[in-house]
């Protein structure tokens, strides 16, 4: 009788085992997928964003007339600013 208990015993206890590899086996693949998803929207989210526009002089010709100030527009990151 005592050798069937500890074999039972020992069977349960392989089980339980078992039962926790596979549990925290699944919980590390769970997370390593969240980890995925959140790397690849983070990567498409960095592709959508707008390119910069870079401001370019206009030709000699195309300027105000002389005595004129042209005016100045820039993007500070915060909005357009337009110095008249």
């Amino acid at each position: 009788m005592q050798r069937i208990r500890s074999i039972l015993f020992t069977v349960f206890a392989m089980l339980v085992a078992g039962a926790t590899v596979v549990f925290a086996a699944s919980i590390g693949l769970a997370i390593a997928g969240i980890a995925a998803v959140l790397m690849l929207g983070s990567m498409l989210a960095g592709k959508l964003q707008p390119a910069p526009v870079r401001a370019t002089a206009r030709a000699r010709n195309d300027r105000a007339a002389p005595g004129q100030r042209e005016p100045r527009i820039w993007n500070d990151g915060r909005g357009t600013i337009i110095d008249l």
